[in-house]
C-alpha cells in the first residue's frame, strides 16, 4: 500500500497565496491514482481558526473513510487554551489520527506535545529550517513521533537539511517526509544514514505533483523492503497506537490558559520564510 503522509484539503480564507486561499483534490487524485497511490493524509490549508478548517477536513474524510486519514491543524497561540478541546474533538469525533503545526503560525508548545502523548498521536511539524527544536523534542517527548516534513527545509536550505538528518540518526522519535526534497544527494544520505524506517513519502499535494514526488522514492533503488517502509509500512506503524476513545487529563487543558489571538504584522510565504511588512 502506498500513502501520500502529507496533502493539504480544503478552503482558506486569507487570500494571500494558494497555501491559504484553496487546496482542491480533484487534480491531486487524478495523478495519485495514475501514480498508484492509494491512500492520502490530509491536512487542512492554512486559516485563522483551525476548528473551522479541520471541519471541512473531516467531512471530505468522511466521505472516503477507505482513502483519507485526517491530521487536526493547530495553531499553537491561536489555538492555546483550546488546543486540547479542538485535537480530542478531532480524534473521537472526526476519526482524525495525527496533529499538524507549522512554524509560520508558532512554534511548537508543551501543550501541543502533551496532547500528542495523552492520544499517541504523531505530530507533522514544518519546523521552516528551525531543526535544532528536534534535540528538544527528543529529550522532553521522547515518547510521540515527531515527523518534520521537506527534510527540514522546503527552502532547500542544505544546511538546515543535513542537521536534520544527523537527528533522524540519533533520536528514536525524529522522522522527516520526502515532500519537496529537491536535493537528492541529501535524501540518499538521511536513507543511508538514518535507515528506511525513519523516512515517510509525502508530496504536499495538491500543490506539488504526487507521482513526481513518488518517483524519487523509486529512484533511491532500495531493497523492496526497505521501499515498502517508506510508502506507507513507517505511516501505519506510527498511527497504531492513537488512542480514538481515550480522554485527555483534564489537568493539560487547566495548565494551559487561553490566550489573546496575536495581531499578525507580517505576510509569509509559510514554505519560503520570505516576509514584508504590512504596516
Amino acid at each position: 500500500m502506498i500513502i501520500d503522509c502529507h496533502c493539504h484539503a480544503g478552503q482558506g480564507d486569507g487570500l494571500t497565496g494558494p497555501w491559504d486561499t484553496r487546496a482542491p483534490l480533484e487534480a491531486y487524485l487524478r495523478r495519485a491514482a495514475e501514480a498508484g497511490i492509494d491512500r492520502t493524509v490530509l491536512l487542512a490549508a492554512f486559516h485563522s481558526d483551525y476548528a473551522t478548517a479541520n471541519r471541512g477536513v473531516a467531512r471530505i474524510v468522511a466521505r472516503r473513510p477507505d482513502r483519507f486519514y485526517g491530521f487536526a491543524f493547530v495553531h499553537p497561540d491561536r489555538d492555546r487554551g483550546r488546543l486540547v478541546e479542538l485535537v480530542r474533538l478531532a480524534v473521537e469525533r472526526y476519526g482524525f489520527v495525527g496533529i499538524k503545526v507549522h512554524r509560520h503560525d508558532g512554534r511548537i508548545t508543551r501543550e501541543i506535545c502533551e496532547a500528542a502523548r495523552s492520544l499517541s498521536l504523531p505530530v507533522l511539524y514544518d519546523v521552516m529550517g528551525e531543526v535544532s527544536v528536534c534535540e528538544l523534542l527528543a529529550q522532553e517527548y521522547p515518547d510521540v513521533a515527531f515527523i518534520i516534513p521537506h527534510l527540514g527545509s522546503f527552502a532547500d536550505d542544505w544546511r538546515a537539511q543535513l542537521a536534520l538528518i544527523d537527528h533522524l540518526a540519533r533520536h528514536a522519535n525524529i522522522y522527516t517526509d520526502t515532500a519537496g526534497v529537491r536535493r537528492f544527494d541529501l535524501l540518499e544520505q538521511a536513507v543511508k544514514r538514518a535507515g528506511a524506517r525513519k523516512i515517510l513519502f509525502g508530496s504536499d499535494g495538491p500543490w506539488l505533483h504526487p507521482g513526481i514526488e513518488l518517483a524519487k522514492i523509486y529512484a533511491l533503488g532500495l531493497s523492496e523492503s526497505e521501499q515498502a517502509l517508506i510508502l506507507g509500512q513507517n505511516f501505519l506503524r506510527l498511527i497504531a497506537r492513537v488512542h480514538t476513545q481515550a480522554r485527555l487529563p483534564h489537568d493539560v487543558a487547566r495548565r494551559f490558559p487561553k490566550a489573546e489571538p496575536p495581531i499578525d504584522s507580517e505576510y509569509r510565504d509559510p514554505w519560503l520564510g520570505e516576509s514584508s511588512s504590512l504596516c
